[in-house]
């Protein structure tokens, strides 16, 4: 449980606004449907790590900025404020994961636009257990198999809540951090060259998406010019 004098400072920075908002959603199941709503973070305006009342003003979100505000919502309530981070091969994205527990069992929040990398419901009797559910579906376009590595849970109640929530700056300081964390290989290197690829009709998951991407619409109206 987040510690109530860390829950009373953070509580003390939001708005009225987020006041409501964050009361509103007092369930992981809420946090994550507020998070599959909220627009996809494309990048147009260059790579960014938003605060949560930053990601709030520009509406949308990606893996790292829906983590840091459902780990904030999760503070607003008491609960713990936990990041997984989880690692990929160099030509791929690493994704970040908010963690929960409930009755004992650790769940997942997850901001994606993809069919994989998604929500996990609180089934899983260790961290460990929940990271390597990623594994299987973790792939690069030609199938190659990409998660190497998850971190140990990651608190952000090692940091004032004044240094993550608020600011207008990006957290790149944040995201360095979490990424020299402590982190744990998904398999000895033998077995890591032993996976197999992603079938073809797995791949097809890929494809779906929730949130179109703007930058492939105008690429093909300029084609079209």
């Amino acid at each position: 449980m987040t510690r109530p004098a860390y829950r009373k400072s953070l509580r003390a920075l939001l708005t009225p606004a987020e006041h409501r908002l964050f009361a509103r959603l007092d369930t992981p199941q809420k946090i994550q449907s507020f998070l599959d709503k909220t627009p996809i973070n494309f990048g147009e305006y260059g790579d960014t790590a938003m605060s949560p009342r930053r990601m709030l003003k520009m509406k949308m979100a990606h893996c790292t900025e829906g983590a840091f505000f459902a780990a904030a919502v999760l503070a607003f309530h008491g609960k713990e404020t936990w990041l997984m981070d989880i690692q990929s091969l160099p030509s791929d994205h690493d994704h970040v994961i908010t963690l929960f527990k409930e009755r004992g069992l650790w769940g997942a929040i997850s901001k994606t636009n993809h069919a994989i990398l998604r929500w996990r419901d609180p089934i899983y009797k260790s961290w460990r257990e929940l990271a390597m559910s990623y594994a299987h579906e973790y792939c690069l376009p030609g199938g190659k198999k990409s998660m190497m590595a998850y971190s140990r849970p990651f608190s952000l109640a090692r940091y004032k809540p004044e240094r993550w929530l608020i600011v207008e700056e990006d957290l790149d300081w944040l995201l360095l951090d979490l990424d020299l964390s402590p982190h744990v290989p998904v398999a000895p290197p033998a077995a890591m060259r032993k996976r197999m690829r992603s079938t073809k009709v797995e791949l097809l998951s890929q494809e779906v998406v929730e949130w179109p991407d703007p930058r492939k619409k105008r690429s093909k109206s300029k084609t079209r010019q």
